[in-house]
């Protein structure tokens, strides 16, 4: 464990990170600071009306060069890996799918790590994202497979919007730094249609920004549209989850928990001698198996 006030800048990165009292009343305090004047209900509109195209335009500029390929998604979730573990029980011509579906894929940092790194011939991956920019970016990557891969553009809050993927039949279902781009009064409903789609015995896989997160603090005045929810310079909006947020929302839509945590790390930057302590929030659901 790593207090806060200790001497760091020997590393670069400290994981389980313990805050002591001073740098959580901290943290509490900034967030009081920085949400003391929330932005009025009919710009906060203004930004739920046009968040498509915020996120449209982050892609259009920023193309495939903003985000890094996640390669640490084996070690955080090896369920990724099940398909291509799991040997062959019964000969057949045509083996069971093992189906993935990423919400919120982006240009594909969470897809083309999996399709290099799971080779299995029984794997097919459903993605989507609200940009169409971005899907777009996904379709003209080199690893894009129409064979093991489908990209779509879904507002996952729109329920009349009908998707390709088919109800029950999801293996995992992957949200990471998505749900977080929500209106936080439309979290639950996407998150019970999302479940609708998952197998019995499916599997949810949730990462997203936690509490106190060194980017909630750095929020100035007139940024917060709500509690815990704020809109970037760019336009572009985020929520922080405490555990019970994402407990609650998880096992409303009907999932029973195999892990809930807060993961606090510490990152350094030495050259410029300062320190970051990033909160997310990790979690893996799994959808109860029918009665038989």
């Amino acid at each position: 464990m790593l207090v806060f006030g200790c001497c760091c800048f020997q590393c670069c990165r400290r994981d389980n990170v313990q805050w002591d009292e001073e740098q959580q009343m901290l943290a509490e305090q900034k967030v009081k600071d920085n949400s003391s004047a929330p932005l009025s209900d009919e710009k906060a509109e203004v930004y739920e009306r046009e968040a498509g195209v915020h996120w449209t335009e982050f892609y259009r500029q920023h193309q495939n060069k903003f985000f890094k390929d996640r390669h640490w998604l084996f070690t955080e979730f090896p369920e990724l890996m099940q398909s291509a573990n799991e040997p062959t029980q019964v000969p057949s011509l045509e083996q069971e799918k093992f189906i993935i579906f990423e919400v919120g894929c982006g240009v594909g940092n969470t897809v083309f790590p999996i399709l290099q790194t799971n080779r299995s011939p029984n794997l097919f991956i459903y993605c989507c994202d609200f940009a169409d920019s971005a899907v777009q970016l996904v379709k003209e990557h080199e690893l894009y497979d129409t064979e093991r891969c489908h990209a779509f553009q879904c507002d996952i809050t729109d329920s009349s919007h009908q998707l390709p993927v088919p109800p029950g039949s999801v293996d995992v279902i992957i949200l990471i730094f998505v749900l977080s781009a929500l209106h936080p009064s439309k979290m639950q409903d996407a998150m019970i249609r999302l479940v609708s789609y998952l197998k019995p015995g499916g599997l949810l896989l949730f990462r997203d920004y936690g509490r106190y997160d060194m980017a909630q603090l750095r929020f100035k005045k007139g940024q917060c549209l709500s509690e815990n929810f704020y809109v970037r310079g760019d336009g572009t909006r985020v929520y922080f989850f405490s555990e019970e947020d994402v407990f609650t929302m998880l096992t409303r839509a009907g999932l029973m928990k195999d892990q809930l945590y807060v993961d606090r790390r510490l990152q350094v930057n030495r050259g410029r001698q300062l320190r970051m302590y990033r909160v997310w929030i990790q979690a893996k659901f799994r959808k109860p198996r029918e009665c038989t």
